[in-house]
């Protein structure tokens, strides 16, 4: 990760109206700022997996995670920042012009302006860098979807 504090949480909860606000609002009340969060649905029928990136300290997230943990919706809650994962973030721009070289860093090409990038969160970060000279009219990103890797991996 980018900056130390970040830590990396993987978030089981039943899929219902209203309960990534609950779980963004406890974080938030408890003072800690939320990086990035993404949310999709999971393999089981009525549950979504959440992706969380916190600005807090280990013994911080722990209590975060024990919080989390007391809301009916959420079915499990795991710290992964420290575990082996597989972890990809996406990047979207729009340049004043395209580099032909985007390709180096796994990039393509999606329209006249507009390029993309699916990496791990240190490589968006330089390619941020890299695209910097080129004129970045506007930039989308998802922040990282995380998983822990098995054995096999």
């Amino acid at each position: 990760m980018v900056h130390d504090r970040l830590r990396l949480l993987a978030v089981t909860v039943e899929n219902h109206p209203g309960v990534m606000s609950r779980v963004s609002g406890m974080i938030r009340r408890r003072g800690f700022n939320i990086q990035t969060i993404t949310v999709g649905p999971s393999t089981v029928e009525g549950r979504s997996r959440m992706t969380l990136t916190v600005d807090a300290g280990y013994a911080e997230v722990d209590q975060v995670a024990k919080q989390l943990d007391r809301l009916v919706e959420v079915i499990a809650v795991e710290d992964i920042t420290e575990a082996p994962t597989y972890s990809r973030e996406l990047l979207i721009a729009r340049l004043d012009r395209v580099p032909p070289t985007v390709e180096q860093y796994g990039a393509r090409r999606v329209g006249n302006n507009l390029v993309e990038l699916t990496a791990e969160t240190d490589t968006i970060e330089d390619f941020i860098e890299f695209l910097k000279p080129f004129g970045i009219q506007e930039l989308a990103r998802t922040g990282p979807v995380a998983m822990r890797r098995t054995a096999q991996q």
